[in-house]
């Protein structure tokens, strides 16, 4: 009889362990389920968002070299959340961040895009109103012609960061202005990025090319090369990185370790990646 009471009490505690690991299975298989469902959401927008790349488009170069990075990245999430098990949580999780942050870029390249066409649709229609006046009037024709041209030059180079005011001095070892060339202990090229809401906001290395009455640059170990636009690569005497967000910004670049000076003009150049800011020179004696 005991026995029995043994033999139902462990058929019991089986059917027990049975319907237990029943219900964990069933709970995992769910879990895997929903995990795979998120898994399956998260492809599908971030799909959809790479659609949404592919029609954005612009009439700028430096967007489309922009929109052409960030459909690469979206490429590459997507093959990610494509090779990563739907339980890795903490992968979806950092995917999710990552499409937010894609999306948001997105939005900040769909501002500039209108910006830039609203800009463009201004500028168009000056231009036209331009050629209607230098119709009307051949006295004027030249100077009209030359408001169009400018006006078309501004659309292609809107979003570039421009400068003013650059200028060379020469400083003595008291830190004082000085125009006599065995004084001299450094040189200082100052100027100012004018603000510029089309612009990329963010570092700006603008590069400085200093030459001596023969010609000869100015070099020292701060030296490095740069290129503008993809263009050929040159030397710089000096450079410096400012934080631009599209306000004007002052800024003064230092040549120093230049054994000495000797009299005659000094020229020096500005350059950013981007295009030629400008050029001055400095005479000394």
């Amino acid at each position: 009889m005991d026995l029995k009471k043994v033999m139902y009490a462990l058929i019991a505690v089986a059917v027990l362990l049975a319907g237990a690991l029943a219900y964990i299975w069933w709970s995992k298989s769910s879990l895997v389920k929903e995990l795979n469902v998120e898994k399956e959401e998260l492809t599908s927008q971030m799909i959809a968002l790479q659609n949404d790349y592919a029609s954005l488009s612009s009439d700028y170069d430096m967007i489309n070299s922009q929109l052409d990075s960030s459909r690469e990245e979206v490429s590459q999430l997507i093959e990610r959340i494509k090779k990563t098990e739907a339980t890795n949580r903490s992968k979806m999780r950092q995917y999710e961040k990552e499409l937010g942050t894609l999306r948001s870029i997105m939005r900040n390249y769909i501002v500039q895009i209108d910006s830039l066409n609203t800009l463009n649709k201004r500028l168009t229609a000056d231009a036209a109103a331009a050629r209607r006046e230098a119709a009307e009037s051949r006295r004027q024709s030249e100077e009209l012609s030359k408001t169009v041209e400018t006006l078309s030059d501004q659309v292609a180079v809107g979003s570039v960061v421009k400068a003013r005011g650059l200028k060379l001095e020469a400083f003595n070892s008291s830190d004082k202005v000085t125009d006599r060339s065995s004084r001299v202990v450094r040189l200082i090229a100052s100027l100012s990025l004018v603000e510029n809401d089309l612009a990329k906001k963010g570092p700006v290395r603008v590069y400085i090319r200093v030459k001596d009455p023969d010609g000869i640059l100015l070099t020292n170990s701060t030296q490095r090369t740069f290129s503008v636009a993809g263009g050929e690569p040159m030397i710089c005497t000096a450079s410096r990185e400012v934080d631009y967000e599209g306000k004007e910004v002052e800024m003064g670049i230092y040549v120093n370790e230049i054994p000495s000076y000797v009299k005659g003009i000094y020229t020096v150049e500005a350059y950013t990646d981007q295009t030629k800011l400008g050029e001055a020179e400095l005479m000394l004696r």
